[in-house]
């Protein structure tokens, strides 16, 4: 019975072309340009496949809402900051990219204190804050939402 329900369902999946049946709805209100969806990536490795992995929810972020209609902030602290160092970023040509459709990049003042990079050691566009937990602190309470991809 079971076996013959996995069947229905993948034989379900093919007729559509592999794609679900219902979109993701919603909630009210619905994001617009007076209410974009504001979202922050925590990006804590520098990891070239984990950062490229951040870097391409953000990009998702936009394309399902619309660049108008949704905030992305990337908050780099820990290794992750090195993602975002002009020198060892192995993702300097996308950041500019995504810097260039509004998604935001900010470092962790007490990272780059700890390995004793300045603001100046930053890729143009990338901006500090003081301490990154805190940022992300203050910005859910502001009624940003926090992911952890």
């Amino acid at each position: 019975m079971l076996r013959t329900a996995v069947l229905g369902a993948a034989l379900a999946l093919v007729a559509m072309g592999g794609a679900m049946a219902a979109d993701t709805e919603l909630a009210d209100p619905a994001p617009g340009w007076d209410n974009p969806r504001r979202i922050m990536l925590q990006l804590t490795s520098d990891d070239p496949g984990r950062v490229n992995g951040i870097l391409h929810n953000a990009v998702n972020l936009q394309k399902f809402y619309g660049q108008d209609n949704v905030q992305v902030a990337i908050i780099a602290y820990g290794a992750g900051v090195r993602a975002v160092l002009a020198a060892s970023s192995p993702v300097k040509e996308r950041v500019a990219s995504l810097l260039q459709y509004d998604v935001e990049f900010v470092a962790c003042g007490n990272t780059m204190t700890a390995i004793g990079k300045s603001e100046s050691d930053l890729l143009p566009g990338v901006r500090v804050a003081t301490a990154g937990i805190a940022e992300i602190v203050e910005r859910k309470l502001k009624g940003w939402h926090y992911i952890v991809p």
